[in-house]
């Protein structure tokens, strides 16, 4: 007896040092996928090819890396070409086959530049090829504009991608927004889905003075919860602030990506869109992120889809989906200030909590 426990405890002591070896090696991996497997990290196409008027901008972060990202203007003719583009996925992992993990996020900004013919539009900025087909529905949709930022190490962007990194680069391409000429500063809207919300959230809570609100879809609550989700034999040992555990490794975790910690400290008003059969991260993490952002901000409201998986929700949720966001827009990025009414009075076809 005394020699089947001996094996079974460095049987489990083998397994937490693999387990260790592989979170410390494989992490930048399980977060960041700059390049899907089966694909060229080059762009495979551009906004022209749906027809949408766009300009390359190449900036600069703060530690000096050079970054890629399009600004794409829209008009009242430009509707786009009807065009369904491919959809990637990535090779089962632990069983499960995942839409692209962690894709990086938007921003949604309201402009009314000289050089657009509606002069009433939001603007988002959202990572680059594989999103254009949502970006094309968004600007018809929402009559918006659209910034697209590859983080580094994505996409044409120098680098490697890291938290301290990427954080830089969405501080990069806001502090570019603001500086134009051709857009309405004084009203951003941050727009983030999964890897995107928690970027997004650091970056509201940096900014409260530049970005009017943020929108979070399908976002997780920390990637030490992800990591336990992922790596399920180190779960009691690893996790974010809503986990129980003595938390041991957590110090190992290079790009923590603590959301729930973050969006508690967002003063600006929130929007979480959830998609209830997300395969990758567990609608639950969304109603904790609210349930934490409404401890401190009245300002906040949720919605869920019956039907939303992590990346399609925006396919699935319909009119209704669309209508959530243009609502909030409305009422927290107007272009005209008394809208109040109009929000109260439509609310309830798209129901809220909050």
């Amino acid at each position: 007896m005394a020699g089947f426990l001996k094996a079974l405890a460095y049987g489990a002591g083998g397994v937490a040092v693999v387990g260790l070896a592989a979170l410390v090696a494989l992490q930048e991996r399980l977060v960041y996928v700059p390049v899907l497997p089966g694909l060229a990290r080059a762009y495979a196409i551009t906004p022209a090819r749906l027809r949408l008027a766009y300009e390359d901008v190449w900036l600069r972060a703060a530690d000096g890396v050079r970054l890629h990202s399009w600004f794409i203007r829209h008009s009242s003719t430009c509707r786009g070409k009807r065009e369904l583009l491919p959809f990637p996925t990535i090779p089962p992992l632990f069983g499960r086959r995942f839409l692209p993990p962690f894709p990086p996020p938007c921003l949604l900004r309201c402009s009314s530049g000289g050089w657009c013919l509606v002069l009433k539009n939001p603007l988002l900025f959202i990572d680059i090829a594989h999103r254009l087909e949502f970006v094309r529905l968004m600007m018809q949709r929402l009559q918006c504009n659209v910034f697209m930022l590859s983080y580094r190490g994505y996409g044409e962007s120098d680098g490697y991608p890291s938290q301290k990194g990427i954080t830089y680069d969405a501080q990069a391409a806001l502090d570019h927004l603001v500086q134009r000429k051709d857009i309405d500063t004084s009203r951003i809207v941050v727009f983030g889905r999964s890897l995107g919300g928690a970027v997004g959230a650091v970056l509201a809570k940096n900014n409260p003075d530049k970005v009017s609100a943020l929108i979070l879809e399908n976002t997780f609550t920390s990637i030490l919860d992800m990591a336990g989700l992922m790596l399920p034999f180190l779960r009691w040992f690893i996790g974010g602030s809503s986990s129980k555990g003595p938390k041991l490794l957590n110090c190992v975790v290079r790009s923590p990506w603590s959301t729930l910690d973050i969006v508690g400290q967002v003063k600006q008003p929130i929007l979480f869109l959830s998609g209830l059969q997300d395969e990758l991260v567990p609608p639950s993490h969304m109603k904790m992120l609210y349930d934490k952002a409404i401890e401190h901000n009245r300002t906040c409201r949720f919605v869920d889809f019956p039907n939303g998986m992590h990346m399609d929700t925006w396919m699935s949720g319909g009119d209704r989906y669309w209508r959530a966001i243009q609502l909030f827009l409305d009422h927290y990025a107007p272009e005209v200030q008394s809208r109040d009414a109009s929000y109260k009075s439509e609310i309830c076809d798209v129901d809220f909590i909050g």
